[in-house]
């Protein structure tokens, strides 16, 4: 059902590229975010791979196609945030999107071994260096197109923090892709500065829905921390937040829940058990299982079957088909079912 929304939904556009969402109230797409197609990317791939089914294949790479020959901007060598109908004029980049896109760039060329594919990835994961990164901080978001830090503002999105370690995965990604060393000592920079600052993001305000909100980039720390898990330092840290997300996670929900917070916490349980760090809690397991299922459209509308909402306030779903919510909660009910007939393994670069 979440494969078929992906394709024929509408949400990928003609070009390849993505829409951020769809709103159902006002039957819109919003405009195409290259974040989000390469999300996408990343999903299409992974559900080419369970299914062997050229379509997913074919939209994978039509989304990547649309990122490199695009959106990829070659004069500032950086995606921006948007492109296409509907985007800002002057749109600006953010480290995140940037990791994310490598990543779906990456999952793709495992896939078809397309050169573009691997050579923009490296390009874009030295620029994610050369211009986000300073001695103080990594700068989430660049004005373009002088490529100057946005001044911080008042979210978690607009400010640095250990929700950027998950971006960062890509540099681990390029060092295994490349063999170049630079990439997997960015990496390790980008969890020494995740650790320093990672107690002080919970729950980082008083109102609840943005505690919400900073639980779904607290699992992208969580996320981040995958591939170093088995270590004794890391491991603990990974312990305590899957305890701490969990627990506040429930605290809220009657009042505001998102699917991708239970899908993002699900999905790191079940890896955090296969690699042998936290005991699984089953039960906890199958309530965020539950919960995922719950938010999965059944409307007979080929717009909204088969996608995920966003989330909702008390029992009233809010208007978002997202590819986001989709991704994850289809990945995690997929990886669910793997654990539970014994056949999960705990891949990283799977994990969208």
């Amino acid at each position: 059902m979440a494969g078929t929304w992906l394709l024929q939904s509408g949400i990928q556009q003609p070009s390849g590229g993505v829409a951020r969402y769809y709103r159902a109230d006002l039957e819109k797409n919003w405009p195409v975010s290259t974040e989000i197609t390469g999300y996408t990317v990343s999903t299409l791939a992974y559900l080419h791979a369970l299914t062997a089914e050229d379509e997913y294949l074919e939209a994978a790479q039509r989304a990547a196609d649309f990122l490199v020959q695009q959106a990829w901007d070659e004069q500032l060598g950086i995606f921006p945030f948007e492109c296409g109908d509907g985007a800002a004029p002057h749109p600006p980049a953010y480290f995140f999107d940037c990791g994310i896109i490598v990543r779906g760039l990456l999952s793709i060329w495992r896939t078809t071994g397309k050169a573009e594919y691997l050579e923009t990835a490296r390009r874009c994961g030295e620029g994610m260096h050369r211009d986000f990164v300073s001695a103080e901080a990594i700068h989430p978001i660049l004005v373009l197109p002088d490529k100057q830090p946005a001044v911080y503002g008042a979210t978690w999105s607009s400010n640095p923090g250990c929700f950027q370690l998950k971006a960062a995965m890509a540099w681990l990604e390029l060092h295994e892709a490349t063999g170049m060393e630079q990439f997997g000592g960015w990496y390790e920079d980008s969890l020494a500065r995740a650790l320093a600052t990672h107690e002080d993001f919970l729950p980082g305000t008083p109102e609840q829905q943005r505690v919400m909100d900073r639980l779904h980039a607290y699992c992208y720390f969580l996320e981040g921390l995958l591939p170093r898990a088995r270590e004794r330092e890391y491991a603990q840290v990974l312990a305590a937040g899957i305890q701490r997300v969990a627990a506040l996670l429930r605290e809220i929900a009657p009042e505001f829940e998102r699917s991708d917070v239970n899908a993002q916490l699900l999905r790191v349980r079940l890896y955090a058990t296969a690699l042998g760090v936290v005991p699984l809690d089953a039960q906890a397991a199958e309530e965020e299982a539950r919960s995922v299922s719950s938010f999965q459209y059944t409307q007979d509308d080929v717009r909204l079957y088969g996608g995920f909402c966003f989330g909702r306030r008390g029992e009233e779903l809010l208007p978002y088909a997202n590819p986001i919510s989709t991704a994850f909660c289809l990945q995690a009910l997929e990886m669910w079912r793997a654990s539970q007939a014994g056949e999960f393994s705990p891949t990283i670069p799977v994990l969208i």
